[in-house]
């Protein structure tokens, strides 16, 4: 039997300003800012992570708020559309708060299933599709209540330099099922319930170009370290590099190029974002990794405060 990934583990993103980043994706579309923390690797930005009301994965966008950084170019390489899962009957109250916002939508058909297609205030480009599967969030925030709150992940679009070199990594080495074609998307599924659905476009969009607006990674579930390692071994036996494993503190990561020039990461599911703060208590205030406690106060000085608060 062939490996197989459960499905989108998170999503990460460049952004602009964090409170505007906080403010949309807070009290817009209602998720749950559940940690506030430093980006690892440039530990004078924050690593924003926002989703159901345990952080569950699958339901986690992250986000490095780059305020000063160029704009990106959303293009071959990257995540060009990552969409989220809403409760069957919930598109009705998207379209009338999207319009409350003053925020231009339009409505899709893809697969047999409408969507409402609109950017975030740094271009991403997001969509909301109804969904029986998956648990509803019973995060109740903004006036977004748990009957009609993002679930998570509903999947995401690739846009790859290879669509066909792509589709035949997610196939055969995630494990992911094809389930149909259309308008030149491939679309596969994972074994999941939420962040299971990924579709490949076939058509070439020109290369991307990283920066605020873009997706920097997908990442994909392990069950724990063992898996991953497991993961680690199957990727590098089909001839790609793949990182040694990275602490993120909530997961352990690894990291490799797929054929398309997608940056994939694979993420261990535990041990989870209760780790180092009470769910009751989670993303309310600065969280360190140990290497990082002893820079605490010069920190907290340099990066701009980040309040939540409902509309």
């Amino acid at each position: 039997m062939k490996k197989q990934t459960l499905g989108i583990h998170h999503i990460t993103a460049v952004v602009g300003d964090p409170q505007r980043n906080a403010n949309f994706y807070g009290r817009v579309l209602g998720l749950r800012l559940v940690k506030k923390t430093i980006n690892f690797d440039d530990p004078g930005t924050y690593h924003l992570y926002f989703g159901d009301q345990d952080g569950k994965p699958g339901t986690i966008m992250t986000f490095f708020p780059w305020g000063n950084a160029y704009k990106g170019k959303i293009g071959d390489g990257q995540v060009g559309v990552t969409t989220f899962a809403v409760p069957t009957g919930a598109l009705g109250f998207w379209e009338e708060r999207l319009s409350g916002f003053n925020l231009p939508f339009e409505k899709k058909t893809r697969f047999g299933e409408e969507t409402l297609a609109f950017d975030d205030p740094d271009g991403l480009h997001l969509e909301l599709v109804e969904r029986a599967q998956g648990d509803n969030s019973t995060w109740n925030f903004s006036g977004v209540t748990p009957d009609v709150a993002i679930k998570g992940f509903g999947g995401a679009t690739l846009f790859s330099t290879n669509g066909d070199k792509t589709a035949e990594l997610l196939e055969d080495v995630m494990g992911l099922e094809r389930v149909g074609e259309e308008d030149g998307l491939l679309r596969f599924r994972s074994q999941a319930d939420i962040g299971n659905i990924v579709d490949v476009k076939m058509e070439r969009m020109g290369i991307g170009q990283i920066g605020v607006g873009t997706v920097h990674h997908i990442a994909w579930r392990a069950a724990d370290d063992a898996d991953q390692l497991d993961w680690k071994q199957h990727i590098e036996a089909w001839g790609l590099g793949v990182t040694p494993v990275q602490d993120r503190n909530y997961f352990n990561a690894i990291y490799f190029r797929e054929y398309g020039e997608l940056l994939f990461e694979i993420a261990t599911d535990p041990p989870g974002f209760a780790a180092d703060e009470e769910v009751a208590h989670l993303g309310e205030r600065l969280m360190l990794p140990e290497q990082f406690e002893q820079h605490r106060e010069k920190l907290e000085a340099s990066l701009p405060p980040i309040r939540m608060t409902e509309l």
